[in-house]
């Protein structure tokens, strides 16, 4: 491997050793400083080939400093690290032309991979200016939030199709609005229309428009929703039931840029940037003959999967306080939540994911008897015990497989016992047999695979990658060292 110059930048000196020392072992020169000053005295020396910096440094702030490198080291790839870990980190990071964005904490393995990528790729390029952070409308510090947000920071600023795919409930439109607020079209319309909601006959007429006596009671020309989202943002929900007719003439659309109206002859230009949504599984719907292929690919250009509520319990709280929050701020009673009705919030299934958690929040904040909520109160409100995480008593095969790892560190590698690394190395263990498993009870489908086992499947892929599975056998590959 050739050696490259690696520049790292954060105030946790555990953090610097760790990174330092991992990057170290795959052959390169690293320098690892504290400050922004300190990163400022080693740039006047010579120039790395890659920059890693944390975002809250103690004599400023990472992502100013970065945005102004960019400029006058625009060969230097940056990756930045922080665990400020919301979407406005993210989108920030990119729009100074960072080449990639780790939130905290991260595993060794992505930033290896970061790195490669950092040497062999440009950077790639700015995107449009990021506003407050309490007017993004998506909340969530969990690993499957994150692959979300790192997703929407590397859209926004080009007109590539998305595709939402997500369990009813879980904010597929609050994503479809964050990529159109956050870009380049943001000063135009952002128009949605939910293909369930309607009628088969009506479709065509809802999306293109029609002229007067196009069919019966079209009594005067209307705009349709391409129209009327001219310029800006077409968001269509639900994109999984609209009818077979109506898809042929959207795939039409979407080749060409053009559309007529129904009873039309004029050429229509389609000046938008569509985003579509569906909560199901596309591509079982094109196997069973019920959704075009090529549709489906036109629209599938860049995919965006949003877990589950219960796939991220971690960000139950910080959703269940910030509903509170709205809702006193809408003139409802101001409710805080006691810690046990936190742990009944995130023992709960919630089936109707991120929506149902709002409607109990609003409802606690209008019927809850005292300032404080607490878990009986949470749990009488959802009207049926709070589904708990089960306690699962340890199989006395896996406890003495463990003891058994820990007996044969001890006498082959003592250090792996004080050195840190033992939980990620024990978990790694049960991790690969684990993945495999479930991949070949599910045949190979990665999707259902990542529901089995409760994780996204964008952060199932990442594992694979680590973990060296090939992802269409399920067989494991030795990772390359």
């Amino acid at each position: 491997m050739n050696s490259r110059t690696i520049l790292v930048v954060d105030d946790d000196a555990a953090i610097r050793t760790v990174i330092a020392q991992s990057l170290r072992r795959e052959g390169h020169r690293v320098m690892a400083v504290a400050s922004l000053a300190e990163m400022e005295a080693q740039l006047t020396i010579a120039t790395p080939d890659v920059l890693i910096s944390d975002v809250v440094l103690p004599d400023g702030n990472g992502l100013d400093r970065i945005a102004r490198l960019t400029t006058e080291l625009p060969g230097l790839p940056v990756i930045v690290l922080s665990a400020q870990n919301t979407l406005s980190t993210a989108v920030r990071a990119t729009e100074v032309g960072a080449y990639d964005y780790l939130p905290k904490p991260f595993d060794l393995a992505t930033l290896s991979q970061a790195v490669q990528g950092a040497l062999a790729r440009n950077r790639g390029g700015p995107i449009a200016a990021v506003g407050d952070e309490d007017a993004l409308p998506l909340i969530g510090r969990s690993p499957a939030m994150q692959d979300v947000y790192r997703v929407i920071a590397r859209v926004v600023a080009n007109d590539l199709t998305v595709l939402i795919s997500g369990e009813s409930g879980t904010g597929k439109e609050l994503v479809a609005r964050a990529i159109h607020d956050l870009g380049p079209r943001q000063g135009s319309p952002f128009v949605a229309i939910n293909m369930a909601a309607i009628p088969r006959e009506l479709i065509e007429a809802e999306l293109f428009g029609h002229e007067r006596g196009a069919f019966t009671g079209a009594q005067a020309r209307a705009a349709g929703r391409f129209e009327q989202a001219a310029g800006g943002t077409l968001f269509l929900d639900e994109i999984g039931d609209m009818p077979m007719e109506a898809q042929t003439r959207l795939l039409r659309v979407l080749q060409s840029g053009e559309f007529t109206t129904v009873g039309g002859a004029r050429t229509i230009r389609a000046d938008v940037r569509i985003v579509a949504a569906t909560n199901r599984d596309l591509a079982e719907l094109v196997a069973s003959g019920h959704f075009r292929e090529d549709l489906f690919y036109r629209l599938n250009v860049v995919p965006v999967t949003l877990p589950a509520l219960r796939a991220r319990r971690q960000d139950i709280a910080l959703l269940a306080r910030h509903f509170l929050d709205k809702a006193a701020d809408d003139g409802l009673p101001r409710k805080q939540l006691e810690s046990d009705a936190v742990v009944a919030l995130e023992h709960y299934d919630w089936p109707g994911n991120v929506r149902e958690l709002e409607n109990i929040m609003r409802r606690m904040a209008v019927l809850a008897r005292d300032e404080r909520i607490d878990g009986g109160e949470v749990r009488a409100m959802l009207g049926t015990p709070a589904v708990a995480t089960p306690t699962i008593a340890t199989d006395p095969g896996i406890a003495a497989a463990v003891q058994g790892r820990l007996e044969r560190f001890a006498r082959e590698e003592p250090a792996a016992l004080e050195n840190g690394t033992l939980y990620d190395r024990i978990i790694g263990e049960v991790e690969r047999p684990l993945i495999e498993a479930m991949l070949a009870r599910h045949g190979q489908n990665q999707l259902r695979a990542a529901r089995a086992l409760g994780i996204n499947r964008n952060t199932l892929r990442k594992r694979l990658d680590v973990l060296g599975i090939e992802p269409d056998t399920g067989r494991s590959e030795p990772p390359q060292r």
